[in-house]
This record gives C-alpha cells, structure tokens and sequence, in this order.
C-alpha cells in the first residue's frame, strides 16, 4: 500500500469517526429538556420529564404533562435532529457516514452523556433517521406502526413488531440492491444500522417495563 492510500483510508477513518461522534453529540440534546424549559417560562410552572409520569422525556409523556403542542413540538424536535444528525454524516463520510452518526444519534437521545445516560426510548429520534437513511420504507413503517396498534393498543409492541420488520425489511433492500429514493445505497450499514437502532429501542422498552 502507498502512502497515498495510507493517507487516503486514514483520512476516511478520521471522517466516519467524526460522523459517528457528530451524530451522537447531536442526537445527545434532547428536545424535551429545551421545550420544558420554553413552556416553564410561558406557563411559570416547571416540569421534568424524567420524574413525571412515564419518566420517559418524550413526546407521549409531555402531552399527559405539558399538553398537546409542547409534546407535538417535541415529537418534531426530535425527528428533526435524527434526520439532521444522519444527513450530516452523510455529508461528512458518504453512505457510511449517514448509517453511522444516524444509530449513533439514536444511542445518544436513548443515553446521552450529559445527562447522565438519561434520555427517551428514541422512536421519534430513530423515525427521523429513517427519512434520510431509508425513505423508501417509511410509508411502510407508518403502514406497520399503525395496524400493530390498531390490533394491540400497545405502545412497546407497535414498536417492536415494526421495528422487527423494519430490520428485515433493510436486509432484504441490502440483498437485492433495491432502490432506495433520495437515501444512500443500500450497502451492508443498511441492516446493520436498522438491527443496532431497533435493538436500542426494543431495550428501552424492556427497561421501561421494569420501573
């Protein structure tokens, strides 16, 4: 190898890496700490989402608190940043760079570090990353997400089943090569990130029983 190509793979390393921490810082800040704080100064009257109801710093759990615009403001916080925090590391490493900082900016709202591994169980966050990472399944996704609920009136198991799909679903795009509208190629960071971000899901859920 030359020390062109050394230089060259270093220099993409450095930019995948930067990626992935770029979409963790972003996915890191949490809408629900700064709309809490907007409608605290509105209102006059403060409420923390990790101790209020659910404890979940979510849109579900600002609607019961905070009511219906504050968690819809929320809800579209948080899918912004999964679509910004994926878009971003595209444009910093390509395809790779978008699957890469897109599961590492659900981790991020699921654990944030500063605060104190305390985040949301990211659905909103992981539906965002979907919108840059795999468009052409969201229909799809909405179609799933909606007869599981429908059929269970169950929160955890809309999003398990969907998410159960929506791996399998990657997988067979990768396989094939299928289309994938304005996203990146369907490489093998297709399955890979949509196995890591619905594993995050599916134990924030599971964690969610055992409060």
């Amino acid at each position: 190898m030359t020390a062109g190509q050394t230089a060259s793979l270093s220099g993409r390393a450095v930019r995948v890496a930067s990626a992935g921490f770029a979409g963790y810082a972003l996915g890191s800040v949490l809408a629900s700490g700064i709309v809490s704080k907007i409608a605290a100064r509105l209102s006059g009257a403060e409420v923390d989402l990790r101790t209020a109801g659910s404890g979940n710093p979510g849109a579900a759990n600002a609607i019961a608190h905070l009511g219906k615009r504050w968690g819809i403001a929320i809800l579209a916080g948080d899918m912004a940043k999964g679509a910004a925090a994926a878009q971003i590391g595209r444009i910093l490493a390509g395809d790779a760079g978008a699957y890469l900082a897109a599961t590492t900016a659900v981790a991020g709202h699921c654990f944030p570090l500063w605060s104190r591994f305390r985040g949301g169980k990211g659905v909103a966050a992981s539906a965002g990353t979907t919108l840059v990472c795999f468009p052409v399944y969201v229909p799809i996704d909405v179609g799933l997400v909606a007869v599981s609920w429908a059929a269970s009136r169950h929160a955890a198991v809309a999003t398990i089943a969907a998410s159960a799909a929506f791996v399998v679903a990657a997988w067979t795009w990768h396989r094939r090569g299928l289309g994938n509208a304005w996203g990146p190629k369907p490489t093998a960071g297709l399955p890979l990130y949509a196995l890591a971000t619905s594993s995050l899901l599916g134990y924030k859920f599971w964690a969610g029983r055992k409060r």
